[in-house]
């Protein structure tokens, strides 16, 4: 392969390589593994790391993995794709990744691009645990990279809410007030009640323990970029697909999909926000093309010990409210009603915390308690009251994030975007000056129907329940 072809045209540079990608069977990275069987036919191998999980073998997940409806068109168009999947056993919350001597040693020879998405995003997570998925996991990765041969880009997730206690992130490094070394150190000294105890000292300011150890391991790649050639990404708030593979994939009800869903459904009847935040949210094709192209300016690039830096963000450029995501949520609804509503969809706005409380009682628990009675005098087993508790939780871990507003800087995303030559912008090129953001949201609540509810779309009966 010419060098000169790598420089112009994605997919040449792609050609022959072996990639390694950590957090593959994510909603992120399942999209990026499709993308890049798709677009860069001449991939060698993917490298998955994968754990096994409740009874299910690594090669059992991964086949559920590619069961997924994301996967159909490569399947129709690249069958034999699938072949160069290649499955690791390995945790990213074990210490070396839980990697086997020898799967260590094809990784070390074979592979020239890592995609470390890896993360746990739950933010109610136990610190210990929190830095050992985030941060040492990170630490591993870098260490696993610099033993790599032919490694030319070690591309690093990130999220843009890793610098909430600033108004405006730009795409730079930050320096920490933290030690991530001995923050590793004192998580795996520490008995886990004994942290959970330390935790808010340590946290401060910072939110969750979701946003400290990401912040932390963007210092691991900060450390580490002196020696490897590295690419930091921070998304925004991923949401489902807006133009390919399909229109309006999702798999999880992370969210605004998730809210207009709960909204929807008649179970999210007050939600506590600031009704005028512009939340920041990113689609994910839209990620996994940023992805994508920037490994490929970063593998390019000759000089070394460099570290690019994006902020994979919409910064406003289709502003939407949260008032007006909820409203135009309902009208959608109104027309692609979901099945099986408890309640009329209509989601009521407020910031102030009593009244969002009282609301709750109100409108979540109180009638929750009684339907589970009426349910169990049909013998129906109970779920409404647990179902508004995970709501009040969710709700609760999100407030942070629903009455503060940021300012995401993507002048540098945009501007490698720009920079496309005509043949790459076909597979890698992004609209975000065209996008209409009330349709996206319509194919985002269509697709939640369709691929998280499993609902018809023969819309019939539910108009009925609807209206009754």
């Amino acid at each position: 392969m010419e060098n000169n072809a790598a420089d112009m045209y994605i997919p040449a540079f792609y050609a022959g390589r072996s990639i390694f990608i950590t957090g593959a069977t994510g909603f992120i990275g399942k999209a990026l593994v499709e993308k890049l069987l798709r677009s860069c036919p001449d991939i060698i191998e993917i490298f998955i790391l994968i754990r096994t999980k409740k009874g299910l073998s690594v090669n059992d997940r991964l086949k559920k993995m590619l069961d997924n409806k994301l996967f159909d068109k490569l399947r129709s168009e690249k069958p034999s794709s699938f072949d160069k999947i290649i499955p690791i056993t390995g945790d990213v919350l074990a210490e070396n990744l839980g990697l086997l001597a020898s799967d260590r040693e094809i990784l070390i020879d074979r592979v020239s691009i890592i995609f470390h998405i890896a993360a746990s995003v739950r933010f109610d997570e136990g610190l210990k645990e929190a830095v050992f998925n985030n941060t040492r996991s990170t630490r591993d990765i870098c260490i696993l990279a610099q033993k790599m041969k032919k490694l030319i880009v070690l591309l690093h997730v990130s999220s843009t809410y890793t610098q909430t206690d600033k108004p405006v992130v730009d795409e730079i490094l930050y320096p920490s007030e933290f030690d991530w070394k001995k923050m590793i150190k004192i998580a795996e000294s520490i008995d886990e009640h004994v942290l959970e105890i330390l935790t808010a000292k340590t946290l401060g300011t910072i939110p969750n323990t979701y946003t400290f150890t990401k912040k932390l391991a963007e210092q691991v790649i900060s450390d580490y970029s002196r020696s490897l050639p590295c690419v930091l990404i921070r998304p925004s708030i991923v949401v489902s697909t807006s133009f390919e593979p399909i229109v309006g994939w999702i798999d999880n009800f992370n969210g605004p999909v998730g809210m207009l869903v709960g909204g929807g459904k008649g179970i999210l009847r007050v939600l506590w926000c600031d009704p005028n935040i512009v939340s920041d949210f990113m689609p994910v094709d839209a990620t996994i093309k940023a992805l994508i192209i920037a490994t490929w300016k970063r593998g390019i690039k000759t000089e070394n010990k460099t570290i690019d830096v994006y902020n994979c963000s919409g910064n406003g450029i289709k502003p939407l409210n949260l008032q007006n995501i909820v409203h135009s949520g309902i009208d959608i609804i109104k027309d692609i009603p979901l099945e099986n509503l408890i309640w009329n969809p209509k989601t009521t706005i407020t910031k102030n915390f009593y009244i969002y409380y009282i609301s709750v009682l109100l409108l979540h628990i109180f009638p929750a308690i009684f339907l589970d009675g009426v349910l169990k005098l049909f013998g129906v087993r109970p779920i409404l009251l647990r179902l508004q508790r995970k709501v009040y939780v969710s709700n609760s871990a999100l407030s942070y994030f629903l009455l503060n507003q940021w300012k995401f800087v993507n002048a540098k995303l945009l501007n490698i975007l720009d920079d496309l030559s005509a043949d790459n912008k076909k597979e890698f090129g992004y609209p975000f000056q065209t996008i209409d953001v009330l349709q996206f949201f319509k194919d985002g609540i269509i697709g939640a129907k369709i691929y998280l509810l499993n609902e018809s779309m023969n819309l019939e009966a539910s108009k009925r329940h609807y209206k009754r």
